[in-house]
């Protein structure tokens, strides 16, 4: 996992909670009277979406901010390093320069 899916993720748990953490938060409300027991599952499953919508919200800004960057000062993506790479091989090939690796 790169940096960039690292902080994705970090990001991600600010946004969103787990099944496990949303149920037992809607089960103490159930507890207090604040829900009904038949609104419960749908509560949860409403928390879950949310927070997946945030998710995926929080990792489009955040990757539109690094190609914004990347951009700005001329970084290149690591396919694209390879590819690069890939061509220099290949010239290198077809100039006799170096013997082809498998």
């Amino acid at each position: 996992m790169d940096m960039f899916d690292r902080f994705i993720n970090m990001g991600i748990g600010m946004f969103s909670l787990t099944r496990d953490r949303a149920q037992a938060y809607i089960d103490e409300m159930v507890e207090r009277g604040e829900i009904k027991r038949e609104d419960a599952k749908e509560s949860v499953d409403q928390i879950i979406r949310k927070g997946e919508e945030q998710r995926a919200e929080f990792s489009k800004a955040m990757q539109d901010e690094f190609d914004k960057w990347r951009s700005k000062f001329g970084v290149v993506t690591r396919a694209e390093y390879d590819e690069l790479l890939k061509r220099i091989k290949d010239l290198e090939v077809r100039l006799g320069e170096h013997e082809p690796q498998a």
